[in-house]
């Protein structure tokens, strides 16, 4: 990689995390470009290239990644919803099955123990639920640890 493409990586890294700690905020692409240091346009395009999907969908995951980790330590459907910023019982059920490929309910009644075995390290550096975008509308396989 040449030094512009690495410095256009890190900016848009900023934005990444920007995304990732204020996720419950208001946030829009023109906030978000404003600190990769680049157009909103541009920014746009940039982050699917870099990240394999839009700003926005990318910001619309982290509410469910987060919603996910307390229906896996056992948070009612209702208490995770309201955790994550969502004043729509409806809307973040159907989002939440979009994205994941199960009801809330559903997921929160699956088995989770093996993940309490992954490392937050690997944890964190595996693709997301946004991976189910791909076309794949069936539920994220549970992780065969034995």
């Amino acid at each position: 990689m040449t030094r512009p493409e690495l410095a256009n990586l890190a900016h848009l890294r900023r934005a990444r995390d920007l995304i990732d700690r204020d996720y419950a905020r208001p946030l829009d692409v023109p906030t978000m470009a404003a600190r990769a240091l680049i157009s909103a346009a541009h920014f746009s395009r940039q982050f699917k290239a870099a990240y394999g999907e839009t700003p926005y969908n990318y910001l619309m995951t982290r509410p469910i990644e987060r919603a996910m980790a307390l229906l896996r330590a056992g948070a009612s459907v209702t208490d995770a919803c309201m955790e994550v910023g969502s004043t729509s019982l409806g809307s973040f059920s159907s989002r939440f099955t979009e994205i994941v490929g199960m009801t809330p309910s559903a997921y929160r009644a699956r088995e989770h123990h093996a993940v309490k075995a992954i490392p937050p390290c690997i944890a964190r550096s595996t693709p997301g639920p946004h991976a189910n975008r791909a076309g794949l509308k069936k539920p994220l396989p549970s992780p065969n640890f034995s």
